[in-house]
């Protein structure tokens, strides 16, 4: 069989046994080089004007996606030697996940000339990013692009860092709590109207005060000695959390699955981010409805329950941070900053009383001065 050459596509041939098995024939198949997509010789033979279409339309495919592709020189440009670095691809899961969705914000502006991106236009784009979004995801776009200015710089691509110059959004004195504790009927609640599924996850996460992101990543075989094991996605921090009797109860109650991961969804496969947020928010959004729970409430919510329930018992802020895995004892506050220490700081002020009262009696008058 002779082959029709097309331009942009490679050809061959292979012999295959005829349906009724009776001859062998080749068969020509042709493969557009820059896609990848396979011209269907099957449905459109070899020669015929469907044939010649069919090409056609690959190529024009081709070319479509060609000029809605970042260009160099560009913004767009930028962004895509960004998302190809080590340092890029080094991110946790969520963090990559968060900076395309800022990438897919700035698509609109992606054929802005580099030449023209000064710290005047990032300042515009921030201001609009957080009119638009809200003051924290307009300062996420703004870290976005001072990462993509900073590793696009030692490669020629841009001068300076035009974003270094812009100021962040400060947090509106009115803001509500991000992430804020669950209240114990708000936990209840919730537990009783959960999935069976979503139960089990949300079990791990209050009873460990993991990420849910980290929650979902466990495998069956982090489970040793009677606690889990692993590293947190986001910061690699060596996780140890024993299992307590709440947790063990809640895995011995969750459905069986033969997922490798501790946790599964409903189909009985390892969890995805997205899949469990929309779980979570099909739920908040019903008992939000009946006002049932208060707004606000989220599941990284529940990692900050477990640091504030763990402050009014009077735990100290390394021991929260080595349960959440940080590696700094600024975090364990942070996350315990809604503690009520109104017990702990009665404690506080009773024992400042005893030691006032002591140091009162045993000081010493002061000498009388000489008369001269």
């Amino acid at each position: 069989m002779r082959l029709i050459r097309l331009t942009g596509f490679k050809a061959w041939t292979v012999k295959k046994r005829r349906s009724d098995g009776t001859k062998w024939e080749s068969r020509p198949y042709y493969q557009h080089r820059a896609t990848g997509l396979m011209l269907d010789t099957q449905k459109y033979p070899m020669g015929t004007s469907g044939f010649y279409t069919e090409a056609q339309r690959i190529e024009a495919a081709h070319e479509a996606i060609q000029q809605k592709a970042p260009k160099a020189g560009t913004l767009g440009g930028l962004i895509r030697h960004y998302f190809e670095t080590e340092h890029f691809a080094s991110r946790a899961a969520a963090t990559q996940r968060d900076y395309r969705r800022c990438a897919d914000y700035l698509a609109p502006i992606q054929d802005t000339p580099v030449h023209v991106l000064d710290t005047p236009l990032i300042a515009g784009i921030h201001d609009k990013a957080s009119r638009k979004l809200g003051w924290r995801q307009g300062n996420y776009v703004l870290t976005f692009l001072r990462q993509v200015f900073k590793f696009g710089r030692p490669h020629g691509l841009i001068e300076g860092n035009p974003a270094e110059g812009v100021i962040p959004k400060p947090r509106p004195r009115d803001a509500g709590y991000a992430n804020r504790p669950w209240s114990a009927a708000e936990e209840e609640i919730v537990f009783r109207r959960a999935s069976p599924e979503l139960r089990a996850a949300l079990a791990v996460m209050v009873n460990t005060g993991l990420d849910p992101s980290d929650a979902i990543r466990m495998k069956r075989d982090m489970e040793q000695a009677g606690a889990l094991r692993g590293l947190r996605g986001k910061t690699r921090a060596e996780i140890i959390v024993p299992i307590g009797a709440r947790l063990a109860k809640a895995l011995d109650q969750a459905p069986p699955h033969n997922a490798t991961t501790l946790l599964a969804s409903s189909k009985g496969t390892p969890w995805t981010y997205d899949g469990l947020a929309t779980a979570f928010q099909r739920l908040k959004t019903k008992l939000l409805k009946e006002e049932l729970i208060e707004p606000g409430l989220t599941m990284k919510g529940l990692r900050h329950t477990v640091a504030t329930t763990l402050r009014e018992l009077g735990v100290d802020e390394r021991t929260i941070a080595d349960l959440l895995a940080q590696k700094t004892t600024s975090m364990g506050g942070y996350y315990s900053r809604g503690a009520d220490l109104t017990v702990k700081n009665i404690e506080t002020v009773r024992r400042l009383d005893e030691a006032n009262e002591k140091r009162t009696r045993v000081v010493k008058p002061f000498p009388k001065k000489r008369q001269t």
